[in-house]
């Protein structure tokens, strides 16, 4: 038998779908115990109260039974907010999406994570007010890198240290490489100094600190090729909300 607590928890819905004749099966990332599913009856049900704060992109103070194992009961909903901009416009909408993909395969459940809490809640703030969503999925991804286990060394050359001079980035070593030793992976991805300084620098800004973000298109084209290609060779995760993105992104073009 799980054992189950009440607990008031902060949440944000990360996916939901309908469960049985009447009921719902709702994934939040709470702050105070990582990633949730629970169960709520009757959410299909006209007079039910908690439609508006079970719609995607929401976040707000929930009251649940929380069990460790299995689904925990969503009892009510003290104080709700949504991300409008983005539930309204396509384009935001995808970008959100697959941030909070990147999120749930990152974590296992149970698993308190309130520093990534508060990042996802930072970072729909940013994308829902306007700031661009393709820099803040970017920012994501790189730092979830350390998450997934495959983090880049990005603090200078992985082979001598040093940090003022070119750099390139190198899938072989995993890292950065300096002009001297360029030679050492003939595959190295040839990117420009702008991208190469805007990878370390998103690996360790901080989102809550971001006012604002100004990226020239071939530089986001870069940094986008680049980390597909971490993602598809050394994390090997290629998410649904990812493939509907890189499809709407070349409709767009």
């Amino acid at each position: 038998m799980s054992i189950r607590r009440q607990l008031t928890f902060h949440g944000i819905l990360l996916y939901r779908k309908y469960y049985g004749e009447h009921g719902m099966l709702i994934k939040f990332f709470t702050a105070e115990c990582g990633k949730k599913m629970f169960l709520v009856r009757g959410a299909t049900r006209s007079r039910f109260k908690m439609k508006a704060d079970i719609l995607p992109f929401t976040y707000g103070v929930y009251t649940g039974s929380i069990a460790y194992h299995g689904l925990s009961y969503l009892k009510s909903a003290e104080s709700t907010h949504h991300y409008l901009n983005i539930i309204n416009n396509i384009n935001l909408n995808a970008y959100a999406t697959y941030i909070m993909g990147l999120i749930d395969a990152a974590f296992p459940d149970s698993h308190p994570a309130v520093k990534w809490f508060d990042k996802l809640y930072y970072g729909l703030k940013l994308i829902n007010d306007g700031l661009d969503p393709e820099i803040i999925t970017n920012i994501f991804e790189i730092q979830l890198l350390s998450v997934f286990g495959v983090a880049p060394d990005l603090k200078g050359c992985v082979i001598c240290g040093r940090h003022d001079l070119p750099m390139d980035y190198s899938d072989k070593y995993g890292g950065l490489l300096c002009i001297h030793h360029w030679d050492h992976d003939p595959h190295r991805s040839h990117l420009d100094s702008k991208t190469v300084y805007y990878l370390r620098v998103l690996s360790k800004v901080p989102l809550k600190k971001i006012g604002r973000i100004n990226v020239s298109k071939r530089t986001k084209q870069q940094l986008r090729r680049q980390l597909d290609d971490i993602y598809d060779n050394s994390v090997g995760l290629r998410l649904k909300s990812k493939r509907f993105l890189d499809q709407m992104q070349r409709f767009k073009l």
